[in-house]
């Protein structure tokens, strides 16, 4: 498998860019041509040749740029990445995942190579050798979840599970959409997903969460999720929106087709073998409207959505000010037609 990696960057000058290829292979997320949230669980057991579904933890053009912002992101705030004390086992869990799926999906990218406890890991892209004892922290330069996970794409949640419940006691999050690590930290499933609207009263959460625990190993769940952001930013956190927060004011009808983006949410469910925590890994894909619309299905759609969707979803989904705009230009792409059934391209 060949891929070139895009040098390119998610902040300042953004000069993030989508290849045909990589606009292709998008997870759009919308299989009707009206939304509202739902729990749309399915196995994680693979999808479509080229997809980011047929493989496990997908990597694609944009791996290495991605894992040079997270890297600038812990930089300028450690508290990114927190394990609270008990989870460190999980960490291992984890690390055990990532390297084993990504060797055996990328051999061409990724080696892991394992005599007993004796573990010997080569990341290609990043240009990273290391050899370490399994289990024993000394052996790596930081803790095992962030060890690895600033070599993953995505923000990976570790969840511990106890008292009927699921709460996030550990994890990696750069590349979240406007939600907090550090303010989440130690909360269960239904804390950390209190500012949803609707979902609560339509029981979306009490049917997820019981669907969660009962996830079994060899058995990952997957779901999109979806948000709006101006620019190809991944860091989009509560912590930086002075930096973002203002640049959803530089939409006009001349730039939003380039500067207003979809940012998708491919998250899968993961259960852990030693620690039996659930792992919540969370990636996030980002097109531009005017790479959109070049897909005349998801053109039409996404007008159709976005028209329709209730005032406090456009709200929560963090376009609400831009609304008339983007709608005025998703219009001109839609021309009534019908659409066909799924996700995927005509």
């Amino acid at each position: 498998m060949t891929i070139r990696f895009n040098d390119e960057t998610f902040r300042d000058d953004y000069t993030y860019t989508n290849s045909p290829q990589a606009i292709a292979r998008f997870p759009f997320p919308f299989p009707d041509d009206t939304y509202m949230y739902s729990v749309n669980i399915e196995p994680h057991k693979g999808g479509p040749e080229g997809t980011p579904f047929n493989v496990r933890f997908d990597v694609d053009e944009h791996y290495v740029s991605e894992m040079k912002d997270r890297a600038i992101t812990l930089n300028d705030d450690p508290l990114r990445c927190q394990s609270l004390p008990h989870m460190t086992l999980a960490g291992w869990d984890l690390l055990e995942l990532i390297m084993v799926c990504k060797s055996e999906d990328y051999p061409d990218l990724f080696t892991l190579t394992r005599d007993g406890d004796h573990w010997h890991w080569i990341n290609r892209p990043m240009g990273i050798e290391q050899r370490f004892t399994f289990l024993d922290e000394t052996t790596l330069p930081c803790g095992p979840m962030e060890y690895i996970t600033r070599q993953a794409q995505g923000d990976f949640a570790l969840l511990d599970q106890r008292e009927g419940n699921l709460w996030m006691d550990a994890g990696m999050v750069t590349s979240q959409a406007d939600w907090s690590l550090d303010f989440d930290i130690g909360m269960n499933f239904f804390e950390w997903h209190a500012p949803v609207p609707r979902a609560n009263e339509m029981g979306v959460f009490q049917r997820a969460l019981k669907y969660l625990m009962n996830v079994q190993q060899d058995s990952p769940a997957r779901r999109l999720n979806w948000t709006m952001t101006v620019n190809p930013r991944l860091d989009t956190s509560p912590e930086n929106y002075h930096k973002w927060g203002p640049e959803k004011r530089t939409i006009t009808p001349e730039t939003v087709g380039a500067k207003q983006y979809l940012r998708v949410e491919l998250q899968s469910f993961w259960r852990l073998p030693r620690s039996n925590a659930l792992v919540f890994p969370i990636r996030c894909y980002l097109i531009s409207l005017e790479d959109l619309v070049t897909v005349p299905k998801w053109a039409r759609r996404f007008h159709r959505v976005i028209r329709d969707l209730p005032e406090d979803m456009a709200t929560y989904k963090g376009f609400e000010i831009n609304r008339a705009v983007i709608v005025e230009y998703l219009a001109q792409f839609d021309d009534g037609a019908v659409t066909s059934p799924g996700t995927f391209a005509d």
